[in-house]
């Protein structure tokens, strides 16, 4: 879903994608996994939660939590992205990745060059889906958790041992590099303010 097509306030679980420009695995060339985590704890302060997540070379995949908001979902997501962006452009400036800052500012539109941006650090639009079955909420998180084990990974051999992921916590119990609130706490504490409730039944 494009970011400007829809402004999203309701409150409840949702599903986000945001992908690197041209898939390039940024997040593991300046290790910035870390840029990630610290996105997930400004979160806390405005009362959403991070349910679950997979940080991969070149993609994040976020179950999240959110609270009736002023800001759109959308807003709050685009904000994220954009710090991220920046302290990733700020690590490869410093290790000196002329090649990659050059692919980076080639991909920048006319129309955003005039407006000041410098470089194109994700694809178009982020995917945001809000999860109004339980059915739903086990399916993405079962996707996101076997995500380094797929076909074209394969980046760890049992998926609840890659390490920047929650599934170990769902899958046995241990919490990750990030502590995640479980679904099942989450939809008890906020049911009376959640959509679709009655299919989370």
């Amino acid at each position: 879903m494009p970011v400007n097509k829809e402004h999203i306030y309701e409150p409840g679980i949702y599903f986000i994608t945001f992908t690197n420009y041209k898939w390039l695995p940024l997040f593991k060339i300046t290790n910035a996994y870390d840029l990630v985590y610290n996105w997930f704890d400004a979160l806390k302060p405005m009362g959403h939660s991070v349910l679950g997540y997979v940080i991969m070379p070149n993609h994040v995949h976020a179950l999240i939590g959110f609270v009736e908001t002023k800001k759109s979902i959308n807003t709050i997501i685009g904000n994220g992205k954009r710090f991220i962006a920046y302290d990733i452009v700020d690590r490869l400036q410093k290790a000196d990745d002329t090649e990659m800052l050059k692919i980076l500012a080639d991909g920048v539109s006319p129309s955003d060059k005039r407006r000041g941006k410098l470089h194109e650090l994700y694809e178009p639009s982020f995917d945001i889906k809000l999860c109004r079955t339980y059915k739903f909420v086990k399916q993405k998180l079962d996707y996101m958790h076997t995500n380094p084990v797929s076909k074209k990974w394969r980046l760890v051999d049992n998926f609840t041992d890659y390490m920047h992921s929650s599934a170990g916590f769902y899958e046995e119990g241990r919490q990750g590099i990030y502590e995640v609130v479980h679904v099942n706490d989450w939809i008890y504490e906020h049911w009376k303010h959640i959509s679709g409730k009655e299919e989370m039944a």
